[in-house]
């Protein structure tokens, strides 16, 4: 049986997105991974999809959810990403064990088309790397 992360932050449009779609493409045959947030973006943002891509990862989470939808639901970890403390980062009252790994928002980040895109890379890189880590570390324990 899959282990079940449910990966949360404010908006549910870039780094709660990313992760799941990172985990289910890389870790999917032991985690499933699903994402909210406590107030859901319209949309996934264009460049987290576009970052995804880059490194091989089609996004299939569809449209940002409300965290409601996942509150009766069982899960081994909940993940939350944001990372400032003036972001909203929900608190989960379900069941599961409770991690906080921060992640800058890259949809703030400013400049040009190019440097945005850099800071959706590095955010994309920084999950992919802790994240994965800790799905490993957890699914080790007994």
């Amino acid at each position: 049986m899959k282990h079940r992360v449910l990966i949360l932050c404010t908006g549910n449009s870039c780094r709660s997105q990313m992760a799941e779609a990172i985990i289910n493409a890389k870790r999917g045959d032991v985690w499933e991974a699903v994402s909210a947030g406590t107030a859901p973006a319209e949309a996934v943002h264009p460049k987290a999809i576009a970052a995804l891509h880059e490194i091989g990862i089609e996004h299939s989470g569809g449209r940002p959810k409300h965290l409601d939808t996942f509150i009766n639901q069982l899960f081994d970890l909940i993940v939350t990403v944001c990372d400032d403390a003036a972001e909203n980062c929900p608190v989960w009252l379900g069941q599961g064990q409770r991690v906080h790994l921060g992640f800058p928002d890259p949809a703030k980040a400013t400049g040009s088309d190019d440097a945005i895109m850099a800071v959706f890379r590095q955010v994309r890189d920084d999950i992919d790397e802790k994240i994965i880590a800790l799905l490993d570390a957890v699914a080790e324990k007994p």
